[in-house]
């Protein structure tokens, strides 16, 4: 895979641009996990008298509620909202599975909030397939691992892909195709086009421009005269299809994690404990060569049977120690049920609510211990790096039959 690492998305090229969306996002995740809220009118967010919506299941959205929107006002035009707390580990920790997808399709991933991203897929057709293969794959992934549905819009630019991501929401693909820009576009409300609120849509409004194509066909300089040359310049070009902004990866990371499926199913506690220690290992080793110490610590399991589970824990302190989130995790499967019965399949270890090592912290009378493990972790990922991976081992690591 290293023919991919130096790619770069040119400004000119026949460009495949996807955008990904995770549909209702917190509200679907809570759903998720309680299958009871499944069909309710979810409401995620604070109190009724003083907070606000985070986020809306698309029942909820059928009343009216919108994201901001004051939770007094949700409730009133949907009295029977369901409304929870926001878990933000939860969707940390799933915004983290959905970024690990993503990463494996292109190193061209531009993240722009927890649940959504650009993706630049240009020259990936020898991997992966075309763009819309590429977004169908990605789509069934999510639903299988993740349990989220997600939207997609596949377009030769940014613009048009996140508006064809919009359109068929929830669990939409769209696809646009190099030339089909403008008749794509030009039927859309003037709403659609980015850096038009209201304010802005009440003065197209006024010269009678209702849709995106009346924009493109309207003169620039009359446009120039109510909105000002910049901004009329700009929502021409977008009117007329042109966006020739590239997908920037860099971001930092939301989580960083490492998932095995194993040969054949494991029916066992013990082999499973050695083997999340290894992979506990191996994520810390990651976080401390991105310089990032990580607060909540994520299991996952998936059973013979495909269906999974998933435990966290949030850490009273930021770390990047294998031996602390190695016992973290060997806690966290204790509370994971059926595992003799039913089998193992594939276990996950994931690192999320990230900062930097150099990011102050809290001291604890157990600070310096996991400091040390730390120091110990950096001075094996010297030895790592100068003599190759697994040239350390933890005993348990170790095959007797070696020499």
């Amino acid at each position: 895979m290293s023919d991919r690492k130096g790619k770069m998305s040119f400004v000119g090229a026949r460009r495949v641009i996807l955008h990904l969306d995770l549909d209702a996002f917190y509200a679907s995740v809570e759903q998720r996990d309680d299958p009871s809220l499944l069909g309710q009118p979810v409401v995620v967010g604070g109190d009724a008298r003083r907070g606000v919506v985070c986020a809306a299941s698309y029942e909820a959205r059928r009343f009216g509620v919108k994201s901001a929107m004051p939770m007094s006002t949700a409730l009133r035009l949907c009295p029977r909202a369901v409304v929870i707390r926001p878990r933000f580990d939860a969707y940390q920790a799933a915004s983290g599975e959905f970024f690990a997808i993503l990463d494996e399709y292109s190193p061209l991933v531009e993240g722009l909030s927890l649940d959504e991203a650009f993706l630049d897929v240009t020259g990936e057709e020898r991997l992966f397939g075309d763009g819309p293969t590429i977004a169908r794959t990605i789509k069934q992934r999510v639903r299988a691992e993740i349990g989220l549905t997600v939207s997609a819009g596949v377009a030769p630019s940014k613009f048009v892909a996140k508006i064809a991501s919009d359109l068929r929401k929830p669990d939409g693909l769209v696809v646009v195709g190099q030339g089909e820009e403008v008749a794509f576009l030009h039927p859309l409300p003037v709403w659609r086009l980015w850096g038009v609120g209201k304010v802005t849509e009440e003065e197209l409004r006024q010269l009678g421009l209702t849709t995106i194509g009346d924009v493109a066909r309207f003169d620039v300089a009359r446009l120039a005269r109510r909105l000002g040359a910049d901004s009329a310049q700009h929502l021409a070009a977008l009117a007329a299809g042109l966006d020739d902004r590239v997908v920037e990866p860099d971001r930092a990371p939301v989580s960083i994690g490492h998932e095995d499926t194993f040969m054949e199913d494991v029916h066992g506690r013990p082999p499973l404990e050695v083997h999340l220690l290894d992979q506990a290992d191996r994520v810390c080793a990651r976080l401390r060569e991105g310089g990032y110490r990580a607060r909540i610590v994520t299991l996952k399991v998936k059973y013979a049977d495909h269906s999974r589970t998933s435990r966290r824990r949030t850490l009273p302190r930021p770390t990047a120690d294998g031996r602390l989130v190695g016992e973290t995790v060997r806690a966290l499967l204790a509370d994971v049920a059926d595992i003799e019965r039913r089998g193992v399949r594939l276990t996950g270890v994931s690192c999320s609510g990230l900062e930097s090592e150099h990011a102050p912290r809290q001291l604890g009378f157990d600070d310096g211990q996991a400091e040390r493990g730390e120091a110990l972790g950096k001075a094996l990922d010297r030895i790592s790096t100068r003599f190759g991976t697994g040239s350390v081992k933890r005993a348990v690591h170790v095959d007797p039959s070696e020499d």
